[in-house]
Parts: C-alpha cells; sequence; structure tokens
C-alpha cells in the first residue's frame, strides 16, 4: 500500500516558503556588488539555506556565491535534487494580475513569478523530505539539495559545483513535467554577428530562452511599418512616436507554439530596407520555428523536431546581432547544424559566435533511477503516460544518472517564462506527496 507522508502543516509550510522565496526578484544582475548574479540572487540563497537549517540540514555556501546546498541522511550515496533560486523577469507588468514578486492565492492558484520554475518545486520537494523525517524515518543515503543561481542564463553555477564538489550517484530535477523526462535535446545558444546601419536602430528581447512577444521600433519608417502590418495582419500596438509589434511569448523549447514578435517587425521592416541581417531573419529564418528553412527537417524519433528560436536582437550604427536559442534533438549532430548556419548566415555578411552549450541527456529507461520515479508516478495518480523526452534543459544533464522530474501535470496550464505565472493548489500539494514517495523508495527503503 502507497504512504502518505504528506500532512496539512506540511502543505501550508511548502505554501508560506514559496511565498518567502518570491518576495526575492532574482533577476540576473552582474553589475550588483560583489556577487556573481546580483544581490537579489544572494539573498534569496542564503535565505533559503537558513530556512533548511531549521529545518535539520547542514548547509553550505559557495564563498564566492554560486551555488548552495543543504544536505541531510547518512551513507556513502549521496542523491541529488537539483534547484535553481533565480527567475527569468517578470516581462511586461501590465499584464500580471497580482504583483509578480508577491505569491498571491487567487482562485485555487498559487501566482507570482517562479511558483512553477523553479521555486515552487523546489519547496515541494524539500517539505517532501521534511515529512519523511518527521514521520521518524531515517535515511540510508545523504541527500542533497543543491541550489543553482544561474539556470535561466549561462548555468555557470552548476559549472562551478561541479569543479569543486562531490557529484551525485543519482538525482532529479524538479523543474519539468511529469511523469518523467528521460532524454532532452541538446541546447545551443548563438549569436550572428553582422554590420551596422546609420538609419536603423532596433533593440527587442530578452532572455535568449523566451519568445519575445514584443519588437518596437521608432524611425522615419513609422507610417510604413503600419501600413505593411496591416497588410500582413500581424497584431500591433502604437504610442505616441512609437511601433510595437505584438508575439504570443512561450519557452524556447516549445517556440513553435509562440508568436515571435522580432520576426513579425523585420518581414515589415524588411519591404523598406535591404539590411543583411533583416533579410537573414525575414527571407531565411521566417517563422518557421522548426529551422526547416535553414537545415531541412531535423527530427528524431526519440525527441521529436528541432527547435529555432530568435531570441533577440540588436541592430546600430556600429554593428547587428542577432540573438539565437536552438534546441537539437538528441541523434542530430551539432556540428553538422553549426556548419550550415555559418555557411549560410555569411552569405549575409554575419559570423557565428558560440555562446553557450549543453549536450543532451540520456539516462535509460530500465535503469534504477527511472524505473523507480515512474514506478512512484504511477502508484499515486494511476496514470500510465510513458516516459517522454523534452527540448527544454534542466540542471538533470549537469550530472550523470539524473532525470527531470515533475512538477507540472500533463494537461495542467504551464506558465514558465509568461505573465501570470502560477500553479494550482491541488497539484502543489499532489507534487509534494508524489515527492515524498519517490525519496522514500529511493533514500528510506532497503
Amino acid at each position: 500500500m502507497v504512504k502518505t507522508f504528506i500532512t496539512e502543516e506540511h502543505k501550508r509550510d511548502c505554501v508560506a516558503a514559496i511565498q518567502e522565496l518570491v518576495s526575492f526578484p532574482s533577476v540576473l544582475n552582474e553589475n550588483q556588488g560583489a556577487t556573481p548574479f546580483g544581490q537579489a540572487i544572494q539573498d534569496v540563497l542564503e535565505h533559503t539555506l537558513k530556512l533548511t537549517e531549521k529545518l535539520g540540514f547542514s548547509t553550505y555556501l559557495d564563498p564566492e556565491g554560486y551555488y548552495g546546498y543543504a544536505e541531510i541522511g547518512q551513507g556513502e550515496r549521496l542523491l541529488a535534487v537539483l534547484c535553481h533560486l533565480d527567475v527569468v523577469p517578470a516581462g511586461d507588468l501590465a499584464n500580471w494580475e497580482t504583483p509578480p514578486f508577491e505569491a498571491v492565492i487567487k482562485d485555487g492558484h498559487l501566482h507570482g513569478r517562479g511558483v512553477q520554475d523553479d521555486k515552487g518545486p523546489s519547496m515541494m520537494a524539500l517539505f517532501a523530505l521534511k515529512a519523511l523525517l518527521d514521520a521518524g524515518l531515517s535515511l540510508r543515503k545523504r541527500v542533497r539539495f543543491i541550489f543553482g543561481t544561474d539556470e535561466e542564463t549561462l548555468w555557470r553555477c552548476m559549472g562551478r559545483y561541479n569543479q569543486l564538489e562531490e557529484v551525485a550517484d543519482m538525482g532529479f530535477a524538479p523543474d519539468s513535467s511529469f511523469p518523467l523526462t528521460y532524454a532532452e535535446k541538446g541546447l545551443l545558444q548563438a549569436k550572428l554577428i553582422g554590420i551596422g546601419d546609420k538609419e536603423l536602430k532596433l533593440e527587442a528581447g530578452q532572455a535568449y530562452n523566451v519568445v519575445p512577444a514584443k519588437a518596437s521600433y521608432q524611425g522615419p519608417l513609422l507610417a510604413d511599418v503600419q501600413v505593411e502590418l496591416e497588410k500582413l495582419g500581424f497584431d500591433y500596438e502604437l504610442a505616441d512616436d512609437s511601433l510595437t509589434v505584438l508575439g504570443l511569448s512561450r519557452h524556447a523549447k516549445d517556440a513553435a507554439k509562440g508568436v515571435n514578435a522580432i520576426v513579425r517587425l523585420t518581414k515589415a521592416l524588411r519591404k523598406y530596407s535591404d539590411h543583411p541581417t533583416l533579410r537573414f531573419i525575414a527571407d531565411v529564418v521566417g517563422e518557421d520555428a522548426t529551422g526547416s528553412s535553414l537545415f531541412g527537417p531535423i527530427t528524431d524519433e526519440p525527441s521529436g523536431d528541432l527547435s529555432f528560436n530568435i531570441a533577440g536582437l540588436t541592430l546600430n550604427q556600429d554593428f547587428s546581432e542577432i540573438r539565437l536559442d536552438i534546441r537539437i534533438p538528441v541523434l542530430a549532430n551539432k556540428e553538422e547544424l553549426v556548419q550550415q548556419l555559418s555557411k549560410k548566415a555569411e552569405a549575409y555578411h554575419l559570423h557565428y559566435e558560440e555562446f553557450d552549450y549543453l549536450a543532451s541527456l540520456y539516462v535509460p529507461l530500465d535503469s534504477e533511477l527511472v524505473s523507480t520515479l515512474m514506478s512512484v508516478y504511477q502508484d499515486k495518480t494511476g496514470d500510465m503516460t510513458p516516459a517522454k523526452s523534452s527540448g527544454g534543459a534542466t540542471f538533470a544533464r549537469t550530472m550523470p544518472n539524473c532525470v527531470a522530474f515533475g512538477a507540472c501535470f500533463p494537461g495542467s496550464l504551464q506558465t514558465e517564462h509568461q505573465e501570470n505565472e502560477r500553479i494550482s493548489l491541488d497539484d502543489l500539494y499532489k507534487a509534494m506527496d508524489i515527492y515524498a514517495e519517490a525519496l522514500y523508495r529511493l533514500a528510506v527503503v532497503e
């Protein structure tokens, strides 16, 4: 019989902890003080470690501020729960129904930046383990919650961790969807650098891993661009002497489900400008977010289609820069794709620069880790949905024998990286129950 360890007190304490963490606007700010990623990130890291100390964990804070961890239990084997405390920017505050950095319960949901990605799931797993300890159970493994601080950008936190610290024997990242992700596409982030323009000035896009929902233009072509947008049927807003093209934001792994405002703006500008950077975006890439216009169809059975996101664009009198986020199927050859991209970009006076690359993740379905976690999920939910692959990138790929496990349920609304990020309280409590059983089977049962 499957046990239930989570009490009403654990639920309340978990929600309260999430609310505390959300109150820290832990968005990357590298130029702030002596911290590597900004004072808010440093503050939430220190706060989280103090919280775990109160729960009985021993803690360690990297002296440089790149990461911290909380550990409890005993034994030679180490089980890692891979979390992150940084978040993407809030986006357009006018679109939020509640303050993004104030976690509010509304209509049965907990709202706030980070409640799905990844402050909420981190606390769900933490208080799930607390429930086991409160039940008087002894851990046969050491369980270490590793708190990263740079997941939404370059993962420098885990790079430093892996240089200095013990690698886990197994683990999971509560930063994806149930039932389980055993394979993750390769993640390539790159820049295409080109020539500038004396008349055009554009700056659009935020994080690499977000499909840009807005792209603005100010300049002498404003009236012409407006006419072209009308012909193309693209949504836009006018304010004073500025025009903003409207798209639909999505995580870059799901770029094909979004609407890229940068691409739409360049398609309108393209009629009145022959700048090679605009030509490359509008004519070569277009609105196909699978990259097939560049590479042909790139897909495989384990992980599906390639995802190609134009995440940012800078164009001024000195230079132009296109920022790309590409999710590569696990069986595709990254080097061949880079060669193709570089060759086509050169024809538009663009040269390729790699910004970041994360190799793909794969853990066999019959491994102890995957089979245990899948049985937990199936026993708790009755859902026999098979384990899956993903275009997302989680910390699971930073260590061998780690997978992404929850906390979003099939069919539930996924709002990470969007305005009005939220999670239903029912899902939150169900995830806590699943994490408690998973930690019980992985770290308690002989």
